[in-house]
């Protein structure tokens, strides 16, 4: 046979089929050898969402409190700091994505507070904060 697979109704050596051929190991054909880790509660869209939105209220009605810049700022920051424990806490024991959407909120607030006191600052040349 000279090393050729004839197949009824095949030629020999012009063929077109190929001959089988056993991975090499490289390219792994199969399933993994061990197991795959999946995450017991995974981060979603909605998760994230609802933080946000959470966190949105949280610091709305903080400064809300805040009668001008200084105040706004300072109750901003308390907001802040207490949304960040809170968004540890859920880290560890609760819903990873709110916690996420809670971060991502806080930050911006906490950058629109640091930009209000940086306008005021710029506009009376006196440090608003103290």
């Amino acid at each position: 046979m000279n090393g050729w697979h004839v197949v009824p109704g095949e030629s020999g050596p012009g063929s077109s089929r190929q001959l089988p051929r056993t991975p090499s190991g490289l390219f792994p054909a199969g399933a993994p050898m061990r197991p795959t880790w999946r995450e017991p509660y995974p981060v979603t869209g909605g998760g994230v969402a609802v933080g946000a939105v959470f966190a949105f209220a949280w610091l709305l009605l903080f400064g809300l409190l805040g009668h001008d810049v200084a105040s706004y700022a300072w109750w901003t920051a308390v907001a802040g700091g207490l949304a960040w424990l809170a968004a540890g806490v859920l880290v560890r024991y609760g819903d990873r994505g709110v916690a996420t959407g809670v971060a991502i909120v806080t930050a911006g607030g906490w950058s629109i507070a640091a930009a209000a006191v940086a306008v005021r600052w710029a506009q009376s040349g006196d440090w608003p904060l103290w």
